[in-house]
């Protein structure tokens, strides 16, 4: 049994592989592989009208047995779209943060409050960045200044998603400052997670609070998530550290 629990982030690219091809099959498939308890997932498509194309992220969440928390960031093709949580801890809160910059694709940050068994309270937030240097400067700003970050019920908390930023730039900075760890990054032989076929970027992260030890990080590289998006899953194994 693992102690602690596993953490995942995964930007899915609404399921579409880089074979051109949509599967949210595949991609249960990968994360089944993981065996994960938190699930933290971008680019997810959820709508009623259609097949499991169009209600993908309810199809991941009962394909996997997890219940799912949707933060809606724009819609897309007549359905949702945004970030989205997948876990079988209980959730105690949860709320969607607009953190979009006028003029620039809607961006969220999804927090949810989750309660590991035997270890107590652990706040999540799945993030989606912009894609330009000043966007991001704005959304971390936001994130840090705005209390989005700071909760009524102190506890460890994990950040993490697409960042879209490679680089140790000022978002790095920034947030590494205020978790006061390191990214899980530099604990990695493997960083990178963009494409996935041949990842030439780490563009996904996370981030954590001292409270938490890390005992394990990877990327998942397999032949299946290798094609099934055009991102890698980003994998943390915590425990809290009492």
């Amino acid at each position: 049994m693992r102690e602690g629990f596993r953490i995942v982030t995964y930007n899915i690219h609404k399921c579409r592989g880089l074979d051109l091809r949509t599967s949210p099959m595949r991609i249960a498939d990968v994360l089944r592989e993981l065996d994960a308890d938190v699930i933290a997932l971008q680019e997810v498509v959820a709508s009623n009208d259609g097949g499991l194309e169009q209600d993908q992220a309810r199809f991941l969440a009962e394909e996997l047995g997890l219940e799912l928390y949707l933060g809606e960031n724009r819609l897309h093709q007549g359905g949702l779209y945004g970030n989205a949580v997948l876990t079988n801890f209980r959730v105690t809160d949860q709320r969607n943060f607009d953190i979009s910059v006028p003029g620039r694709e809607r961006r969220g940050c999804l927090h949810v409050d989750l309660q590991v068994p035997d270890l107590g309270r652990i706040h999540v937030y799945n993030v989606h960045l912009g894609t330009a240097f000043l966007e991001r400067r704005k959304q971390v700003m936001r994130l840090l200044e705005h209390g989005i970050l700071r909760h009524e019920y102190p506890a460890p908390r994990v950040m993490l998603g697409d960042f879209n930023e490679y680089t140790n730039g000022l978002t790095s900075r920034m947030l590494k400052s205020h978790f006061r760890s390191r990214d899980v990054r530099e604990r990695l032989p493997r960083k990178r997670t963009y494409p996935g076929f041949f990842p030439l970027l780490h563009l996904d992260h996370i981030y954590y609070d001292h409270h938490l030890e890390l005992v394990d990080a990877f990327v998942h590289r397999t032949r299946t998530s290798l094609i099934a998006s055009d991102h890698l899953p980003l994998v943390a194994d915590f425990r809290v550290q009492l």
